[in-house]
């Protein structure tokens, strides 16, 4: 418990070590593509395989014979119907897509899961969740640690951190909950939080804004004698140029959202609209198991997929 909770400190005492090097835009929470392939479906169907079944599983599809394949798929297409109508649509299509491409985080959640959930009742409480990190040092009130405002200060945070992702304000986590806990920059409801924390670590005054000082703080430590490298010459210019819109020399809530969160696409959205528009045959807007079945070429191919040792797990996570 001590070690958990010295490793917490860390990632709050090193978050400028993190940080100090010139790979750029370290804070910026970017919306990966579905694949790394071209999506071009004239030639082949790879980036719909990767983005219906996540990279990893895409991988090993050539293990499977054409009618195996379409086997997993039905199976597949019954987990994604969550309302059991027997159709698909958008809402249900974007969710497991969106699922597929989160699953490295679902699986560090997973991987934890029992380290926090100390009754056994597959929900985490916030008193469980104190307790596991925070209980040892609690009856000392701190004191038998090195740098006790520290470790107070993280307390507080993950309190608030954990009320946020506690949609329904119980003060108990479901398994949804608690990944929007320890990842918020993955849900929307999260993403004012996401910038507050940001502001809060770069923010040395105290005033609720980011100066070109505190930004350039937070990604580099100058040694004694060292000529500033080019990388942090170009961030001053992005900060003047465009981190500070409103050019008063100072980045507020909205300019330092507007960083760390920017607009893209939602490829996730995108694909899932590109799915049913191509194998809809009724163009109802929605796809039935027989419609993807009959393309089922485009969602997992003639290859296989490890997803087969998954259905003889359990998928209450899904």
């Amino acid at each position: 418990m001590k070690m958990l909770l010295q490793s917490l400190a860390s990632l709050y005492l090193l978050a400028a070590a993190t940080f100090a090097v010139p790979a750029q835009e370290k804070r910026v929470h970017h919306r990966a593509d579905l694949s790394d392939h071209s999506h071009d479906d004239a030639h082949d169907f790879q980036y719909d395989h990767e983005a219906f079944l996540g990279k990893e599983e895409a991988k090993t599809f050539d293990q499977l014979t054409p009618e195996e394949s379409k086997d997993r798929l039905a199976k597949i297409v019954d987990r994604i119907d969550t309302d059991k109508d027997g159709l698909i649509n958008h809402a249900e299509l974007h969710y497991w897509i969106k699922h597929r491409q989160r699953r490295y985080i679902e699986e560090n959640v997973n991987k934890h899961w029992k380290d926090y959930d100390s009754n056994k009742d597959d929900k985490i409480a916030w008193g469980e969740y104190k307790n596991t990190t925070y209980g040892y040092y609690m009856d000392e009130e701190f004191d038998d640690v090195d740098d006790k405002a520290t470790y107070k200060s993280m307390l507080a945070r993950d309190e608030r951190r954990f009320k946020m992702a506690d949609r329904d304000g119980d003060g108990i986590a479901t398994r949804e909950e608690f990944t929007a806990f320890l990842h918020p920059e993955e849900f929307d409801y999260m993403k004012d939080l996401v910038v507050q924390e940001t502001i809060e670590d770069i923010d040395k005054n105290g005033d609720g804004k980011i100066s070109l000082h505190e930004y350039i703080g937070d990604m580099y430590t100058p040694e004694d004698g060292e000529s500033e490298p080019e990388w942090v010459q170009t961030e001053k210019k992005h900060f003047t140029d465009f981190r500070d819109v409103n050019k008063d020399g100072l980045m507020d809530f909205s300019e330092v959202a507007h960083w760390i969160l920017p607009g893209e696409v939602d490829h996730a959205d995108n694909e899932a609209r590109h799915l049913i528009h191509e194998t809809d045959t009724n163009k109802d807007e929605k796809i039935n198991k027989q419609e993807i079945l009959a393309n089922w070429n485009m969602f997992v191919g003639s290859q296989a997929t490890n997803y087969g040792e998954d259905l003889t797990k359990s998928h209450d996570e899904l």
